[in-house]
């Protein structure tokens, strides 16, 4: 059984091959891969700042970021995945999770010493 053809999913379908042709090009895709970590460090360090303040949601934070983390490495390192190349939207939100963790060392090294 296939789904219908509508101008919404003929639009994802444009979209999405546009978006994979244009970061096609290995400068653009490195690119594009450096601004996900750089934005997963920022993302990370405003996180625990934002949340530290208060002290309040302290838990909810780490239980929101624990379970993004989670889900982000469930989808990347699946079996059925490792055949093929990695889309670029799942390898950019692997690379924010990479980022995020990053930045989450570098703040409990800055508060051990």
């Amino acid at each position: 059984m296939t789904m219908q053809r509508t101008r919404l999913s003929t639009l994802a379908n444009v979209t999405s091959s546009r978006f994979n042709s244009f970061f096609g090009n290995p400068w653009r895709r490195i690119s594009l891969q450096i601004i996900c970590v750089l934005f997963g460090v920022f993302s990370g360090q405003a996180i625990v700042t934002t949340a530290g303040q208060t002290a309040q949601w302290d838990v909810t934070a780490a239980g929101l970021l624990l379970l993004f983390t989670e889900a982000t490495s469930r989808i990347v390192y699946r079996k059925s995945s490792q055949a093929k190349p990695a889309p670029i939207l799942r390898e950019s939100f692997n690379l924010l999770k990479i980022g995020i963790t990053y930045s989450l060392f570098l703040e409990a090294f800055k508060i051990g010493s």
